[in-house]
C-alpha cells in the first residue's frame, strides 16, 4: 500500500492500470479523472510525505490499496440508508467512507452511527471531505464514485473491501487531548448545537459559562467513552445564545474542557510511543483541519502520518481534532 501526493496525469495513469485508489484533491482534479476502481473526496489540504503540512491545488493525494486488495464494492448512501454500512460490509476486510461536510448524510451520520446495527463489527476508517477555508459558503464538498463518474455533496461513499488472505487491518486513533480538571458538563438532547448545558448538575447558558470562565475554544470538549477519549469540537459561540459544533453532543456523556497543549509536536511524539506506532504498517491516515490551524502544521510533518487534512476524521463514528489511521498486519 502506497501513499503519496502526486500530478493529475499520474493519477490518470494509475487508474488506466487497474489500481485500486482512494483519492483526495481539489474538486477541479477529480472531476478531470477517468472512470475506474477508486472513491475520492474533496480537500486542498494535506500532510505530504515531502513538505509536511500544505495546501495545494494541483496535485492529488493517492492511496494505493490494490496489493491488499481481493475485491471490493461501491456504494453510495443515503442519509436514511447509512444505517446499512457495517452490515452490508461482508466479512475479512474492512469499509471506506468518506461524506461531505455540513450534508445531511454528514449530520445522519454523526448522530446515529453508534446506533447502526452491528456498529463496529467491520472496521470502518474515512474522512469528510470538505473544502478550502476561503470557498466554505461558496461551494460545497463533494465526493465522488469512480466507478460510475457520479460526483454527490448529499450522500456518503463507500468503499467496501475485502482483503487477500493472510491480511487484517485495525483501526487507530492518535488523540493529543485529555480531560481537563474542570467542571463536569453534561447535555439535554443531542445534537451539532446547544443553548443550556447542566454544569455539574446545574443548569446555564453554555455560550456565557464559556465567556465567564473564558475557555479557549480552540480546545473541544472531551469525553470519556469506556476508555476512548472523544473530543467535540466547537465551532461558534454566540453570547447569550447557541453554541455550534463541529460534531455532536450527546446526552447521558459526560464532558470536559480539554487541558491546554503547550507543544502539539512534543505531545504528537508522546502520543506515538503510548499507542506503540513505531514498526507498524501505517497504509491510511488522515488529520483535522483544526489541528493543522491552531498547532500550525504547514510545512510541519507529522512522521509515519500522511494523507488527507480533513473537516472530520472516521474511526467507527465522527470523530474531531484527531488523526485516525488505519494499521495492516499479516494474520
Amino acid at each position: 500500500m502506497q501513499q503519496e501526493l502526486i500530478s493529475l496525469n499520474e493519477v490518470e495513469k494509475q487508474i488506466a492500470a487497474g489500481k485500486t485508489l482512494l483519492i483526495a484533491g481539489d474538486e477541479n482534479l477529480l472531476k478531470q479523472l477517468p472512470k475506474g476502481q477508486w472513491i475520492g473526496g474533496t480537500i486542498p489540504y494535506f500532510m505530504s510525505p515531502e513538505n509536511g503540512g500544505v495546501v495545494s491545488h494541483d496535485k492529488i493525494f493517492v492511496t494505493d490499496i490494490s496489493d491488499v486488495t481481493k475485491s471490493i464494492s461501491l456504494k453510495a448512501y443515503e442519509p436514511n440508508t447509512l444505517g446499512t454500512v457495517y452490515t452490508d460490509a461482508g466479512d475479512g476486510g474492512f469499509s471506506f467512507i468518506i461524506i461531505p461536510a455540513l450534508s445531511e448524510a454528514h449530520v445522519a451520520f454523526a448522530l446515529n452511527a453508534p446506533n447502526y446495527k452491528d456498529f463496529g463489527s467491520q472496521p470502518l476508517i474515512g474522512w469528510i471531505s470538505g473544502v478550502h477555508l476561503d470557498d466554505l459558503g461558496k461551494i460545497t464538498p463533494k465526493v465522488f464514485n469512480g466507478k460510475t463518474g457520479e460526483v454527490y455533496e448529499d450522500k456518503a461513499m463507500v468503499m467496501h473491501i475485502e482483503l487477500i488472505a493472510g491480511k487484517v487491518v485495525d483501526v487507530g486513533i492518535i488523540n493529543s487531548f485529555e480531560q481537563g480538571d474542570g467542571d463536569n458538563l453534561t447535555f439535554a438532547s443531542d445534537g451539532f448545537s446547544c443553548t443550556d448545558v447542566m454544569v455539574n448538575g446545574v443548569k446555564e447558558n453554555f455560550a456565557d459559562y464559556i465567556i465567564k470562565n473564558d475557555l479557549d475554544t480552540k480546545l473541544p470538549l472531551v469525553a470519556d467513552y469506556y476508555g476512548a477519549l472523544v473530543n467535540t469540537s466547537f465551532q461558534s459561540v454566540d453570547p447569550g445564545g447557541e453554541v455550534h459544533f463541529y460534531a455532536p453532543v450527546f446526552t447521558g456523556i459526560r464532558y470536559r474542557h480539554a487541558k491546554s497543549i503547550e507543544n502539539y509536536a512534543t505531545e504528537f511524539t508522546k502520543q506515538l510511543k503510548e499507542n506503540k506506532v513505531a514498526g507498524q504498517t501505517i497504509s491510511f491516515s488522515c488529520n483535522c483541519i483544526l489541528n493543522y490551524l491552531y498547532s500550525e502544521l504547514d510545512g510541519k510533518k507529522t512522521d509515519p502520518f500522511v494523507g488527507p487534512i480533513t473537516f472530520g476524521e472516521i474511526a467507527y463514528q465522527l470523530l474531531n481534532q484527531t488523526l485516525v489511521y488505519l494499521v495492516l498486519h499479516d494474520t
